[in-house]
């Protein structure tokens, strides 16, 4: 079993929340505690940056898109913005929001869940270009995900650009050691992932995997696979 590198804590929490029960807890709490951190854990970012000039490559200026789990706004908010495109970011930790609005005060930024976007939610459907999403869903349970791309989805315009990073893990809601806390995740295999974009009503054009690893001693190296998609 390819785990990605993630090393369980203890047990894993019973059957995961969905909808209005779903359970949060610590994760904002968590990343707003480590904050910076993440960028020097992290400082090395080429498969991101690559798919997010796939993602933004022959968007006129002006273009909507959205960093969906934006963190601290480095380095895709950032790179979207000196696109001339206009950003929004996502995040529910407002610690990161606020690294991010000094580090990209150009975006605007929405504190919100990624499960809140659509229905009522504070985006329209239809008005982005693009999404760049990139280990979000890596802080959600399995049963929340396929749900959760079928928003993205909705708020893209038709033929919009969705620009995946998850961690290739076998794991489900998971918790594990993070930067001196403990965070929840979960992944899929390879396969398992396409299948799972595709039927959220994703066509998978190209992936790119790299392994990496992270400048710090309590981050386990990682598989990363980044899936370039259109909306199908």
């Amino acid at each position: 079993m390819n785990t990605g590198g993630y090393q369980p804590v203890g047990a894993p929490p019973t059957a995961p929340a969905a909808g209005p029960q779903r359970d949060r807890t610590g994760q904002a709490e968590a990343f707003d505690a480590i904050g910076d951190r993440y960028d020097e854990a992290f400082p090395h970012k080429e498969g991101q940056v690559a798919a997010g000039e796939w993602l933004t490559g022959g968007l006129p200026a002006g273009a909507r898109v959205l960093d969906l789990g934006c963190g601290t706004g480095l380095p895709t908010a950032r790179q979207f913005v000196d696109a001339g495109l206009r950003v929004t970011g996502v995040d529910l930790s407002a610690g990161m929001l606020a690294r991010a609005r000094v580090n990209v005060p150009e975006a605007e930024y929405v504190q919100a869940d990624v499960a809140d976007l659509t229905h009522g939610g504070p985006l329209a459907a239809g008005s982005f270009a693009a999404v760049a999403a990139f280990f979000t869903l890596l802080m959600l349970p399995r049963a929340e995900i396929p749900g959760t791309l079928a928003a993205v989805r909705e708020l893209l315009a038709p033929d919009g650009r969705l620009a995946l990073g998850m961690v290739e893990a076998d794991v489900d809601d998971v918790p594990i050691p993070f930067l001196g806390h403990t965070v929840r995740v979960s992944g899929y295999l390879k396969d398992e992932l396409h299948r799972v974009v595709t039927d959220a009503g994703f066509e998978v054009i190209k992936e790119m995997a790299y392994t990496y690893a992270p400048a710090s001693t309590d981050v386990p190296p990682e598989e990363q696979l980044f899936l370039y998609c259109r909306r199908a």
